[in-house]
């Protein structure tokens, strides 16, 4: 059984800079696709990257390019998430998941599309 443990998060300053990480085990991964979502209070969760877990390509929702970085160390199966020039409004629990289907329809950004979903870390941005 897939799991996903995610951490990292924690209270960073406005223009600071925090690397989140997603630790999975119980699979096999290189049919997968590996993303990250947020969702802040009383919003719907949304979309912020994912990496195909083979031959790494990369996606990214418009509002994060250029300050957030998805990765991956297949050695130790963890995805990391590097996000820099963090504002207040990145404020939000950010989630790691994992699914098979986005590398068949390619609909990265869709949540019903993955199937394991971690648990979730806080991060919280003052301004």
């Amino acid at each position: 059984q897939v799991q996903l443990v995610e951490s990292g998060g924690g209270l960073v300053q406005a223009e600071g800079s925090l690397r989140l990480s997603c630790a999975a085990s119980g699979g096999t991964f290189s049919r997968y696709v590996m993303a990250w979502f947020r969702q802040a209070p009383g919003k719907e969760r949304e979309f912020v990257s994912a990496i195909r877990w083979a031959g790494g390509n990369t996606y990214y929702a418009d509002s994060m390019k250029g300050r957030f970085t998805i990765s991956k160390d297949n050695a130790k199966n963890t995805v990391y998430l590097q996000m820099n020039s963090l504002k207040p409004e990145d404020t939000a629990v950010y989630y790691c998941a994992a699914g098979m289907k986005p590398s068949i329809t390619g609909r990265y950004s869709l949540t019903s599309e993955y199937t394991n979903w971690g648990q979730g870390t806080q991060v919280t941005v003052s301004s």
